[in-house]
C-alpha cells in the first residue's frame, strides 16, 4: 500500500473494482497502479488480463477520484456496480449511497472484458486487421518485387499502405502517446518508430525526392551502396509490420476474454428469480436477508440459505465437486446455485448478492487470475531495452555523419538516411509474426489433438511446471455413477436383483437410481411408486413389493412388512432379524470403505442385495499418472470426497499424495501452499468447484466435460475424452514455447546483424525488403515445425 497517511489507516475502507480501457502491455499496468495508489489511503491490484483493478479506498474518498486517476494514466475507467443487497431495514450509508450512484452509471456488464474498440459503434481490432491485410497484401507484392513495379507503383502503394499505418496501426500509436506522456518506452513506441519512420521517410522521397518520378524501379546489387537515397520508399516494410502486429494483438485480445468469461460463467449459475413462501415470485435482486423462498424439485436454490420445513436431495457439485447428491432438512445449510434433485424446500435467506458463497467464489477466480497476469511477456522485456538502445544508435549514427562529414548538406543527407535506416531495419517484423504465427500453429495441431491453448502465457507456464494436481471426480474418474459389485444374501439370483430393483429405479430421477436402472436389460412396469426424499423408494413390480435405499430405509422396510414397528434410527442394518444377514451388513461396510455408496435391496419384506455405486476409473489414468511421473512431475490427488474414497481412487492410479475432503476455498489454499514451498503448479480439474484453483495455479487446465466456469478459469482446455491429452497439452505447449524462444532470437538476430549495414550507409531495398523477408519467412517456417 503507497501512500497511506495515519488517518488513511484508521478510517473505513470500501472495496470497488474499476474496467479499465486502453492498457496494453505491463507497463501500462504498473502506470494504472501507480496513480491509482498517489491517491491518500489507497490500494490497487490491476488486472491485464480481466483489464480491470480491484481498489482498496478510504470511505471518505470520491469513487469519481479513482475514475480520474486511471485518465491522468492515459486509460478510461469505469467503476463497475457491487450486486450485493441489504437486509430488510437496513439502511445504506451515504458513502455506500454515493458509491452506489455512481456504479449506477458505469457502463459494461459484471465480469466484461472491456476493449475501447468492442463498444457499439466502435471499430474492432478484427475490423482493422482484415481491412489492413486486404490493402497490404498489393503494397508488400509490389515493393519486393521489381518485376511487378509498373509505372506510378509508388503512389498506388502511398494511397494503399496511409490507411493500413494511420488507422490500422492507430491501437499502437495511442498507446504510444500515452506512454510517451508517462515517460515510458514499450514494444508500442518501437513499432510507431518503425513504421512512421518507413511511411514518412517513403512520403518525403515521393514528394521532395527522385522517388515520385514515374517509371523508378527498386533495383540494384544485394549490398550495392544507396548513392540516391531520395529514390528509395519504404511503404511495404510499414504496411507489413502493422498487419503482423495488429494479428498478435487479436490473438492476445481472444486470450484475455476467457479470464472475464470465467467470472460471467460462474455468475450466470445464479438463479433469475425466486418464489418466496406467500407465493409471489420476484426478481433475484428483490430477495432479502431473512426471505423465506420455496425450492422445488430440479430447481436452482435461489441465494444462500437455512432450510426452514422439507427435505431433498441437493446436488452440490458445483461446489464439491462429487455426483453423489447431499440429503438435507430443516436447519440444514444450503448454497445458492445448487439444485434439488427431488423434495420440496422452504430456506430462508442468510445471504445475498456479492456476500452468497458463489459471488465469493468469482472473486477467488478474478483474484487469481489477477496475480497471474502481472507476467511480463517475453518481447516486451526484451524491448524494454531495445527500444531506447536503438534510438541511441539512430541518433548516433546521425551524429557520426555529421562529424565525418564535415556537417555539409551531402552529409546531413546522409546522415539522416543512414539514421532513418537504422529505425526501419529495427522495425520488428519477425518478432511480430515469432509468437502469434507460433500459437496459431501449437493451437492448431492442439486442436486436432484435442487440446486447446489460450494463449503465450498458458504455454510460457506449462515449460516449467513441476507439481501436476488432479481433481478426482470427473477427472481422474469419469464423473459417472456405474454399479460397482452385487452382493446378494445366499439363495437370491442375482438375476433377480437386477431385474427387480433395476425396474423399480428406472421410476426415480435420482442419479444414483439411474446407474441402478441400468442392471435391468428389460425393465418391467412399477405401480405404486412411492419414494422419499433423500431416502429410498418403493413400489410393486411384477406382484412384488420392491425396496432399495439407504440401509436405514431398508431396514424399516422389512420391519414394516414384518408388522413390525417402523425403525427411526435404526443402525446401517439393523433388520437383520428380518432378512438381512450378516453378510450384507459386510458388504455395506466394504462398499463404503471403497468410497461406494451402499444401496441395500429387498422384496417381499426381505433385504435382499447390497448394491454398491462409484464413480469408475478412466481407463487410461494409471498409464497417465505413470507418464507424468516419468517426466518428473510430482503427481497428487485434490478432490472434496471422503478420504476413503480419495484414497481408493490413488492407490488404483498409482498416486501417492492425496489431500481430500477440502472445498473450492481449500483447494485454492492447497495451490497456493504448492507454490510458496517453491513449486510450479499444473491443476487439472472439470468441475465449477475447481475454477478458483484452476486460476490460482501456474496452469490451469480443464477437463473436456469440464463445466464452463471451469473452461474459462483454464489456461489450456482439453476436448476430448480421459486424462491421456493432459500429457499431449504439457508436451505441446512445452514444444510451442522453445520454437517461440528460437524466433524471438532469430527475430531479433535478424535486425541486429542488419543494424551495422543501415548504420553505415549500405542499406539499399533489396538489403531491407530481403532482411524483412527472410526473417518472417524463417519464423513461419520454423512455427510449422509443430505440426509434426
Amino acid at each position: 500500500m503507497t501512500g497511506l497517511s495515519t488517518d488513511a489507516v484508521s478510517m473505513p475502507h470500501e472495496e470497488a473494482v474499476l474496467d479499465i480501457e486502453g492498457m496494453t502491455c505491463a507497463s501500462c499496468v504498473a502506470r494504472v497502479e501507480k496513480r491509482l495508489e498517489r491517491l491518500d489511503g489507497v490500494s490497487a491490484s490491476v488486472n491485464l488480463a480481466t483489464e480491470s483493478a480491484r481498489v482498496d479506498y478510504p470511505r471518505a474518498l470520491d469513487p469519481a477520484a479513482l475514475v480520474a486517476a486511471v485518465r491522468e494514466a492515459g486509460c478510461e475507467a469505469h467503476l463497475r456496480p457491487r450486486r450485493s443487497t441489504p437486509d430488510r431495514g437496513h439502511e445504506s450509508s451515504p458513502g455506500e449511497a454515493h458509491a452506489h450512484d455512481h456504479a449506477a452509471h458505469a457502463e459494461g456488464a459484471e465480469g466484461h472484458v472491456h476493449d475501447v474498440e468492442d463498444r457499439p459503434g466502435a471499430v474492432t481490432l478484427r475490423t482493422r486487421l482484415i481491412v489492413s491485410i486486404l490493402l497490404a497484401l498489393p503494397v508488400v507484392a509490389l515493393g519486393m518485387v521489381p518485376a511487378w513495379q509498373f509505372s506510378g507503383w509508388q503512389w498506388v502503394s502511398l494511397a494503399l499502405a496511409t490507411p493500413v499505418v494511420l488507422w490500422g496501426g492507430w491501437p499502437f500509436h495511442r498507446a504510444t502517446i500515452a506512454n510517451a506522456r508517462h515517460g515510458a518506452m514499450t514494444m508500442d513506441t518501437l513499432i510507431t518508430l518503425g513504421t512512421g519512420a518507413a511511411y514518412l521517410w517513403s512520403v518525403w522521397a515521393l514528394l521532395f525526392g527522385t522517388a515520385g518520378e514515374l517509371g523508378m524501379r527498386h533495383d540494384g546489387g544485394m549490398f550495392a551502396p544507396v548513392h540516391d537515397p531520395s529514390s528509395l520508399v519504404y511503404f511495404e516494410v510499414a504496411a507489413a509490420v502493422t498487419v503482423f502486429l495488429l494479428l498478435g494483438r487479436v490473438i492476445e485480445q481472444r486470450s484475455k476474454r476467457r479470464a472475464g468469461a470465467a467470472v460471467r460463467a460462474l455468475m450466470d449459475l445464479s438463479a433469475r428469480d425466486v418464489e418466496l413462501q406467500d407465493g409471489r415470485r420476484v426478481p433475484i435482486d428483490a430477495l432479502r436477508v431473512g426471505d423465506a423462498f420455496v425450492v422445488r424439485p430440479g430447481e436452482k436454490v435461489a441465494t444462500d440459505g437455512r432450510v426452514v420445513a422439507g427435505r431433498a436431495s441437493i446436488d452440490e457439485s458445483m461446489i464439491t465437486g462429487e455426483a453423489v447428491p447431499v440429503e438435507v432438512d430443516a436447519g440444514a445449510i444450503v448454497t445458492g446455485g445448487t439444485i434439488s434433485t427431488d423434495g420440496r424446500l422452504v430456506v430462508e435467506a442468510t445471504s445475498v448478492g456479492d456476500d452468497t458463497r458463489l459471488a465469493r467464489l468469482a472473486r477467488l477466480v478474478e483474484d487469481a487470475q489477477a496475480g497471474k497476469s502481472r507476467v511480463q511477456r517475453l518481447a516486451d522485456r526484451i524491448s524494454g531495452v531495445f527500444v531506447p538502445v536503438v534510438i541511441v544508435l539512430a541518433a548516433l549514427t546521425l551524429l557520426a555523419w555529421l562529424i565525418v562529414g564535415g556537417f555539409s548538406g551531402e552529409a546531413i543527407a546522409s546522415g539522416f538516411t543512414a539514421a532513418v535506416a537504422v529505425l526501419i531495419i529495427a522495425c520488428p517484423c519477425a518478432l511480430g509474426l515469432a509468437t502469434p504465427i507460433a500459437i496459431l500453429v501449437g493451437t492448431g495441431r492442439g486442436a486436432q489433438l484435442g487440446v486447446l491453448i489460450t494463449g503465450p502465457e498458458a504455454l510460457e507456464a506449462a515449460d516449467r511446471i513441476d507439481t501436476v494436481v488432479l481433481d478426482k471426480t470427473g477427472t481422474v474418474t469419469a464423473g459417472t455413477m456405474t454399479v460397482a459389485t452385487v452382493t446378494a444374501v445366499a439363495g437370491t439370483d442375482p438375476d433377480d436383483v437386477a431385474h427387480l430393483v433395476g425396474s423399480l429405479e428406472h421410476a426415480s430421477e435420482h442419479p444414483l437410481a439411474r446407474a441402478v436402472a441400468a442392471l435391468a436389460d428389460a425393465p418391467a412396469e412399477v405401480t405404486d411408486f412411492a419414494g422419499r426424499a433423500g431416502l429410498g423408494v418403493t413400489g410393486t413390480v411384477e406382484g412384488r413389493r420392491v425396496f432399495a435405499g439407504r440401509p436405514t430405509f431398508a431396514a424399516e422396510q422389512a420391519a414394516r412388512a414384518a408388522d413390525a414397528e417402523p425403525i427411526a434410527d435404526a443402525e446401517p442394518i439393523a433388520g437383520a432379524a428380518d432378512g438381512a444377514p450378516d453378510e450384507i451388513a459386510a458388504a455395506v461396510r466394504a462398499a463404503e470403505q471403497r468410497g461406494a455408496t451402499a444401496i441395500v435391496a429387498g422384496w417381499d419384506g426381505r433385504i435382499r442385495a447390497v448394491i454398491a455405486v462409484a464413480d469408475t476409473v478412466r481407463a487410461d489414468s494409471a498409464d497417465t499418472v505413470a507418464a507424468l511421473a516419468a517426466m518428473g512431475l510430482d503427481v497428487v490427488l485434490l478432490t472434496g470426497d471422503n478420504a476413503g474414497a480419495a484414497h481408493a481412487v490413488a492407490e488404483a492410479v498409482g498416486i501417492r499424495s492425496v489431500v481430500a475432503g477440502v472445498l473450492p476455498e481449500g483447494k485454492v489454499a492447497e495451490i497456493e501452499r504448492l507454490r510458496a514451498g517453491g513449486h510450479r503448479v499444473a491443476m487439472v480439474g472439470d468441475g465449477i468447484n475447481d475454477a478458483a484453483a484452476l486460476a490460482s495455479a501456474d496452469l490451469g487446465i480443464a477437463m473436456g466435460s469440464g463445466t464452463d466456469a471451469a473452461m474459462h478459469a483454464s489456461d489450456i482446455a482439453i476436448t476430448g475424452q480421459g486424462l491421456a491429452p493432459v500429457l499431449t497439452a504439457i508436451r505441446l505447449s512445452r514444444r510451442t514455447m522453445r520454437i517461440i524462444r528460437g524466433n524471438l532470437f532469430w527475430a531479433f538476430a535478424y535486425n541486429v546483424a542488419a543494424l551495422p549495414l543501415a548504420a553505415l550507409g549500405l542499406l539499399n531495398p533489396m538489403i531491407a525488403g530481403a532482411a524483412m523477408a527472410f526473417s518472417s519467412v524463417f519464423v513461419v517456417l520454423n512455427s510449422l515445425r509443430l505440426r509434426s
